[in-house]
């Protein structure tokens, strides 16, 4: 598959790519290199315009697009591409095994997951030694009053590694049990195209039921008597998830209902059981708007309620508990804040209540309902931090078995869980149940092992569940890390997490990995990786630059990098870059850039816009083609992007895209050693996107650095499935990066 020797022969004689011949011209490659190296594939160009507003654009790549991905010529110049990374890394083939050992050797055998209640059921999953998949299993809830307690017999719900043994990718998702227990629903991805089969099994026989259904997001939610399934389905073209559709058991896919039709093509939907599971609750969303209907799990078939109709710029999101729905809204709240109002009176803005109020400099990120007490997790001086509040608790008639339902959030006895660490991340776990007193978070550092904490809620008192082994060892005492902020052009100052060993000179530059996003208010807080220790171990320090367009400080942060903004991500990561190189961590030649997806167009816009300083760039899946992409309303994900990214059909956005377009403002200059990966089938960034940027690369630039394209021919966005399989791609950056700074072994 990954050579696909014959479509390259077909491919030569069209014409079409000219391969891997040698030359020996002397390289600056370093000492691995030798002096007769492979030339680069050099693709064909083939006239093409584009036209927007008043301009033309000549595209001689355009033909590499091949929606089918099919075309022998495509494929044939994919595989040359493929050839001569793999030989121009021949020289590094066994460190990258090497890498590849060491990473995984790190990764538990044997593991399994923290049990999480259901109903009365504990699910979890585990893995097995050598196995790539998990096996997803549960037990009862034990019936003794007192602990120790032992518990029930184990039941294999699915074991994936079975069910993917027939495939080359494999990805299973969506696993629903109805309330009783009794059916499992589960969805399966076997191309990496994000389109998922949904099928049921009885887990009181162990047999799959004739129900299927395709085309799905793999989202999918049941009626409170577990006869009708809800679920979601994608566009077959676009892969937009629109629509929401209802199945009845054992009935054919072809009587299915439609529930609700996202009309809306800057809209996607899903679907989620409210924490009270009263409700199958149905969400629409769009970078700037949100809206949310409801219907009853215990009337299937009644057609669904609105919550609150949709508004340009009001942002809400929605859960149900209590017999009120608690909404976090940016209604007159920049950063949000918690309202909640009966069903009744949803549609009433005048009839919600305030529960946890706006505050200046806290990002309201998420809360979790509970029968005693509201949790909330928000976001100061770019931290998380898990704030519980109890109820008051009125004079209310008993409702459904309760004594009283709660008044309103007790902001007077609010306390916070303390954390051990000044720089981390927390988040909610599995809280299913609502009339549980224990709250699950989890938590890691870029020096702890992500860890699983109970925190009792009344007592204030945490334990730790489990935190991930790293075999072999791990002492993080022999790790540090530090917290920093640089000022950018403008004067803001741009935070930046940093880790390295100990024992590290710091008296002089060391090398250094520079990791960045930036896009649809997406934070990346400084968590831990097992695999990263290979760099650290190294010499090598790890540095994330909280860039803006993501949300790390709040609402602003956000809105400050997207759009007429968008520059702001691609300056901040070039300041922080510089600022690295001027207070001596390292040098230019030992700084190296890594970013994917809308990381990867930051990877593109900095080496078009700073070539000088970085020392090697690593792009996955980059989005680079954005003018083309954005102008395309075929592409998945286009359209209802245009509130992350402009709509280029606007001359003014147009104008603006078109300054930072990494394929578009491709340069006769100078480009550091680059590395480039992509999937076949990634839905979310095309193939053609990295591989059209790279042929211009090939063709433009100026210098003899090495420029590698690595395409996996049987993934897409997320890269290889499997939990050791997917870090041979680990190996090969990583292996890629050590060498520009001499480091082999």
């Amino acid at each position: 598959m990954r050579h696909l020797a014959l479509l390259l022969l077909f491919a030569l004689a069209c014409g079409g790519t000219q391969t891997t011949t040698t030359e020996t011209t002397p390289t600056v490659e370093g000492p691995t290199r030798e002096a007769s190296r492979p030339r680069p594939p050099l693709a064909k160009q083939v006239p093409h315009e584009l036209r927007a507003h008043d301009q033309v654009r000549q595209d001689p790549y355009y033909w590499m697009r091949d929606d089918d991905r099919n075309d022998p010529e495509v494929l044939a110049h994919l595989a040359a591409e493929n050839e001569y990374t793999e030989a121009m890394l021949e020289p590094l083939a066994g460190f990258r095994e090497s890498l590849y050992q060491e990473i995984v050797a790190r990764i538990p055998q044997d593991d399994v997951s923290v049990p999480a209640r259901y109903g009365e059921f504990l699910y979890y999953q585990r893995v097995e030694a050598g196995k790539e998949y998990p096996i997803h299993c549960r037990r009862p809830v034990p019936t003794c009053s007192q602990e120790p307690c032992t518990d029930a017999d184990e039941e294999v719900l699915l074991d994936a590694n079975e069910l993917a043994s027939e495939h080359s990718y494999y990805d299973l998702r969506g696993l629903t049990p109805t309330h009783d227990g009794k059916l499992l629903a589960y969805a399966e991805d076997t191309l990496s195209r994000r389109i998922y089969t949904i099928r049921v099994k009885n887990l009181e026989d162990g047999s799959t039921l004739t129900d299927t259904l395709e085309g799905t997001s793999g989202n999918s939610v049941w009626s409170a008597d577990g006869r009708t399934l809800f679920y979601v389905k994608r566009d077959p073209q676009t892969l937009r998830a629109h629509q929401v559709w209802r199945h009845a058991l054992g009935t054919p896919s072809t009587e299915d209902v439609l529930v609700f039709d996202e009309t809306d093509d800057e809209f996607y939907v899903s679907i989620f059981e409210s924490k009270s599971r009263d409700f199958v609750m149905i969400g629409s969303y769009q970078t700037l708007a949100h809206e949310y209907r409801y219907v009853d799990a215990r009337n299937p078939t009644s057609e669904p309620k609105l919550v609150l109709a949709r508004e340009e710029g009001h942002e809400y999101d929605v859960d149900h508990a209590l017999g009120r729905f608690y909404i976090r809204t940016n209604w007159e709240a920049r950063d949000f804040r918690l309202m909640s109002v009966a069903p009744v009176n949803s549609g009433e803005r005048d009839a919600w209540r305030v529960e946890v109020p706006a505050q200046d400099g806290v990002f309201f990120e998420g809360f979790e309902l509970f029968s005693g007490h509201l949790v909330v997790n928000e976001r100061r001086d770019g931290i998380l931090r898990l704030r519980v509040i109890p109820w008051k608790v009125g004079e209310r008639p008993r409702a459904r078995g309760r004594t009283a339902l709660p008044n309103a959030a007790d902001l007077e006895h609010a306390h916070e869980i303390a954390m051990d660490e000044d720089a981390y991340w927390t988040g909610f776990g599995d809280n299913d149940e609502l009339a549980s007193g224990i709250l699950r978070f989890e938590y890691a550092s870029m020096t702890t092992p992500p860890s699983v904490f109970d925190y009792d809620l009344n007592r204030r008192t945490r334990t730790l569940r489990k935190q991930e082994e790293v075999v072999g060892g791990f002492d993080r005492e022999q790790y540090v890390s530090h917290r920093l902020n640089v000022p950018a052009r403008d004067g803001t100052l741009v935070p930046v997490s940093i880790v390295h060993r100990r024992d590290l000179d710091r008296a002089s530059p060391q090398p250094l990995l520079l990791y960045g996003y930036g896009s649809y208010g997406y934070s990346l807080d400084p968590t831990f990786s097992s695999s990263r220790l290979s760099l650290l171990n190294r010499g090598v320090i790890f540095a994330i630059a909280h860039v803006r367009g993501g949300q790390e400080r709040g609402r602003a942060w956000y809105e400050d990098g997207k759009l007429l903004h968008k520059m702001n991500t691609f300056t901040d990561f070039i300041d922080v870059g510089r600022h690295l190189v001027q207070e001596g961590w390292t040098t230019s030649e030992k700084l190296f850039a890594h970013g994917g997806s809308a990381g990867g167009l930051l990877m593109g816009a900095v080496a078009n816009m700073a070539p000088d300083l970085f020392g090697a760039i690593v792009a996955d899946v980059p989005f680079v083609d954005v003018v083309t992409t954005m102008l395309d309303e075929t592409i998945p994900l286009t359209t209802f992007e245009y509130d992350e990214w402009g709509n280029p059909n606007e001359r003014e956005y147009y104008d603006y895209m078109m300054q930072y377009s990494p394929y578009d403002n491709v340069a006769a200059q100078d480009y550091p050693p680059m590395l480039v990966l992509t999937g076949l089938h990634d839905s979310q960034v095309q193939y053609w996107e990295p591989m059209k940027w790279v042929a211009r690369l090939r063709e433009r630039k100026t210098d003899d650095n090495l420029l590698l394209f690595d395409v996996n021919m049987e993934a897409g966005h997320g890269g290889a499935s499997g939990r050791f399989r997917r870090h041979k791609e680990t190996a090969l950056v990583y292996a890629f990066l050590l060498d520009r700074v001499g480091v082999r072994r």
